[in-house]
């Protein structure tokens, strides 16, 4: 899940929002989003699907299974 924590930074940082516009944005919680980032927790299928979509990527990218 390091993978995924590193590309959701980086997708979040290249669009300049903070965790809470994205929290807002997906209608994610904040903390799961910090939890995310940090690496101590894993995503649902749900809301994986919800940040590839709001960030225009696939799941397999969100997941380090793709460049």
């Amino acid at each position: 899940m390091r993978k995924f924590a590193e590309r959701l930074k980086e997708l979040r940082s290249e669009k300049s929002l903070s965790i809470q516009a994205l929290s807002k944005a997906t209608d994610i919680g904040v903390a799961s989003i910090c939890r995310w980032e940090n690496g101590q927790a894993d995503i649902k299928s749900d809301q994986l699907i919800t940040l590839a979509r709001f960030f225009d990527v696939t799941a397999d990218y969100l997941l380090g299974l793709e460049d």
